[in-house]
């Protein structure tokens, strides 16, 4: 075998999954490219502040516990980038057989593939309430990026609200930075997460890690509060404080400029969707996942599922299933998989990853989003911010018998249509179709993706090979 197939091994995102992916690829004497949305690799959870970015802060305060493996995994890249084929700063906006569509540097290309790894991470799980679209609401992992990227707070006084370990482990962060925390809400009761404890100590270090998390900001002060139903988030042009209900029933509030708002984490599936991969519905983490096997072959051929993008599994599993796909790719091929120091072999991947799926069973045991909360949202409230459709228009459609599967929904309100291709609204959308028709979950449908499956500017679309076509044509008229 060459050095590239004829076509071409290509890998979206350069997170822990595809990293790994690319190095196994590289140790079998493989050149594939990597396209990654950001501008250095790492991804969201390893993510490295811009070059040039005015600031500095070292990678024990960047990624405090996990610092050594986010080091491992940024210097895994270093000596790949003379061996690959790396394009940072490019969006993978569309796929279809044999051809990935890309955008960078505001020109449009497309990249031929003969075999794909997507490794393209996850994104946070919005549940709207009143209030949510207010200047200053932010997702934890934006607030996270925040952080990370631009060395700030999202505000000076910051409200965690949702549920999910994220929520700590950004109130942590924050409040090492020297940022003012000045709640955690978590929808999630104690209870639940205590009933959780015996599948997440299966792993004991991870789980450690949260304890000590949620210990360390009850001695720095930080309210905590859980098994909250959260409210509003009140103000007029900007927060000014959040509203919840309590469990034992009183209203409480407290004031902040800026609210983290999320509910753990949903798998970015958009470009697995558009490759022709089949879905199915998984019903622990309440949301449709692409089919894989074992060693991360999708339904369709030649292409692969890595991380956190196929299901949420976390850092360590995606490292993992980043080399058992790239393995995967190698034994299609019929070549040789490295061995020695690049990592295990695909039998001890996969025992590994079983044991990590029990601990993430537990976390989606532990903080799952609040159940049946679509039902007693109001008419008035913004469910779709890219089009600005409330719940009574949502409504309304599905009482008066028009729709009763959520991509007919699409069709008649533009419900995912927008900025975010379903991304924030597409979950709220099905929770509230299934309130009203009374159907599961997984009988309401789930909204099929469109590329551009993130926005592009028009201008690329008006050129081919360099050459303004609009002005051609004006031309020969």
């Amino acid at each position: 075998m060459s050095a590239a197939t004829p076509a071409g091994i290509v890998i979206v995102g350069a997170g822990p999954a595809g990293i790994r992916a690319a190095q196994t690829l590289v140790a079998a004497g493989l050149r594939p490219t990597v396209i990654d949305e950001n501008a250095r690799w790492g991804g969201q959870i390893y993510r490295q502040p811009a070059a040039g970015a005015g600031f500095s802060r070292t990678k024990a305060a960047l990624y405090g516990f996990e610092a050594k493996k986010a080091d491992a995994v940024h210097r895994a890249m270093e000596p790949l980038l003379a061996k690959i084929d790396y394009r940072p700063d490019t969006l993978a906006w569309s796929c279809e057989p044999g051809r990935l569509d890309i955008l960078r540097e505001g020109r449009e290309a497309s990249v031929p593939w003969s075999h794909l790894i997507i490794a393209s991470g996850a994104a946070d799980r919005i549940v709207p309430l009143p209030g949510w679209t207010l200047p200053g609401v932010y997702t934890p992992g934006g607030a996270q990026v925040a952080l990370k990227a631009q060395g700030c707070a999202i505000g000076q006084r910051t409200v965690l609200a949702g549920t999910g370990p994220l929520l700590y482990l950004v109130a942590y962060q924050y409040a090492k930075a020297g940022a003012h925390v000045a709640a955690v809400l978590d929808t999630s009761a104690f209870a639940r997460q205590a009933a959780a404890a015996p599948r997440l100590l299966s792993q004991a270090g991870t789980f450690a890690k949260g304890v000590y998390y949620v210990a360390w900001l009850k001695a720095h002060g930080v309210r905590m509060e859980h098994g909250v139903s959260l409210e509003a988030i009140e103000g007029d042009q900007a927060v000014r404080s959040i509203r919840w209900r309590s469990h034992d029933g009183a209203v409480q509030s407290i004031a902040c400029d800026a609210v983290g708002l999320g509910y753990g984490l949903r798998p970015e599936t958009q470009l697995a969707d558009l490759a022709g991969c089949r879905f199915a519905f998984d019903a622990v983490s309440r949301c449709w996942l692409p089919e894989r096997d074992a060693a991360g072959r999708s339904s369709v051929d030649g292409v692969y599922l890595a991380g956190d993008g196929a299901g949420i599994a976390g850092a360590d599993a995606a490292e993992l299933a980043g080399r058992r796909a790239a393995l995967a790719l190698l034994e299609d091929l019929g070549i040789a998989a490295p061995r020695g120091a690049h990592g295990p072999d695909a039998h001890a991947i996969e025992q590994r990853l079983a044991r990590i799926a029990r601990f993430r069973a537990g976390i989606e045991q532990a903080f799952q989003p609040p159940a049946n909360c679509a039902a007693a949202w109001p008419d008035d409230l913004t469910v779709c911010r890219c089009e600005e459709v409330d719940a009574g228009t949502l409504r309304s459609c599905i009482r008066n018998g028009f729709a009763t599967e959520v991509n007919r929904l699409k069709a008649l309100t533009r419900i995912g249509m927008g900025r975010c291709q379903g991304r924030m609204c597409g979950e709220a959308a099905t929770a509230l179709l299934s309130a009203e028709t009374g159907k599961p979950l997984h009988e309401v449908g789930r909204l099929r993706s469109q590329a551009p499956i993130k926005p592009i500017p028009i201008s690329p679309m008006l050129f081919e090979d360099g050459v303004q076509v609009i002005e051609e044509e004006a031309h020969d008229e």
